[in-house]
């Protein structure tokens, strides 16, 4: 057996090597998400696969499709269906979940499918076990009314907004376990107290739509305040904003006074032309005269859901070089 003789600067050169390298690990290591705390397990597990009872739409406000399924929150009936195919009759649709209470959006990862309850003020977290959907899990008191949920998968998050307080609930999904958790909030001062229907994020930036006369365009990282726009008392009472082929899109359900008589879509290319008119009012596109709500797209087309319409509830229709084509009324 052979000894070689190490000197002690040798010694402390391989120490420093071996202490930097330790440190470069370290740093490299991802930052622990905090858990501000986990979603409750329901101890009485409902399973969802009953028929729909109904054969109309009530105030449907959005539909979407996730996993090879299409669902649609029926708000007013408050209940989620969903079905293999949009061209079924809804009699032929399931119920997800019929416990909520004026509910409004519903998102996925594809583990676990997020609903809010909104005159709950409370998440709705389910599962799909053996074909069926399971409530497994309820997150409570999530500001006051929430009212829109986004699955961004860049950060693997659900943003649940607080349509009331001006506050955005960052969910996660623990992938080994499904277990959802709460890991952050974060907040709009000036949106507190105004009630603001949903949010869009464009890349790293989240606009709210009007609910005190302005849109308001924040950072989405720190959620500081970048753009305000100010649009007419005509068209205050916003409900969504969707960016499509450089145009802004933007549903309206009421006018500053709360009259639904202002119910319209507009169209612009500036948010910031808003405040002298100028938009397009597209509606006449559609019948008009209802309330459109959310807009929505997958399968290579875009679905709005409209209500105070008979038979107009659902709406299928593309855009192609800034016109609307191929409007066809899906229920």
């Amino acid at each position: 057996m052979y000894f070689t003789q190490t000197t002690p600067k040798k010694l402390l050169q391989t120490f420093i090597l071996c202490l930097g390298t330790g440190l470069l690990l370290l740093s490299a290591r991802p930052t622990p998400i905090p858990v501000l705390r986990y979603a409750a397990p329901e101890s009485a597990l409902s399973v969802s696969g009953t028929v729909n009872s109904y054969t109309t739409l009530s105030v449907p406000t959005w539909v979407t499709k996730l996993d090879g399924l299409y669902f649609i929150v029926d708000c007013y009936h408050n209940q989620i269906i969903y079905s293999d195919s949009l061209d079924r009759p809804l009699s032929e649709w399931l119920v997800m979940t019929d416990e909520i209470n004026k509910g409004h959006t519903l998102a996925g990862n594809g583990i676990v499918y997020l609903a809010d309850d909104t005159e709950n003020n409370r998440i709705l977290i389910f599962e799909k076990r053996d074909g069926c959907f399971v409530h497994t899990q309820t997150l409570s008191d999530i500001g006051i009314r929430p009212h829109y949920i986004v699955y961004r998968e860049e950060d693997r998050c659900f943003y649940a907004w607080s349509s009331m307080t001006g506050e955005m609930y960052l969910l996660r999904c623990a992938e080994d376990s499904g277990r959802v958790f709460l890991s952050e909030i974060r907040r709009i001062p000036a949106l507190d107290g105004s009630y603001v229907r949903s949010f869009t994020i464009i890349g790293e930036d989240i606009y709210f739509v009007s609910g005190n006369c302005a849109i308001v365009k924040a950072d989405l990282e720190t959620f500081q305040i970048t753009e305000v726009y100010p649009v007419p008392d005509e068209i205050a009472g916003m409900i969504q904003l969707t960016q499509i082929d450089g145009d802004f899109y933007i549903t309206v359900s009421t006018d500053r006074q709360g009259s639904q008589d202002a119910a319209t879509i507009i169209r612009t290319h500036a948010l910031e032309d808003l405040v002298n008119y100028g938009y397009e009012d597209i509606y006449a596109s559609f019948i008009g005269g209802g309330t459109p709500y959310y807009i929505s797209d997958f399968d290579n087309r875009y679905y709005l859901t409209e209500h105070r319409i008979p038979e107009h509830s659902l709406w299928s229709f593309q855009i192609r070089n800034g016109q609307l084509t191929d409007i066809t009324a899906v229920y």
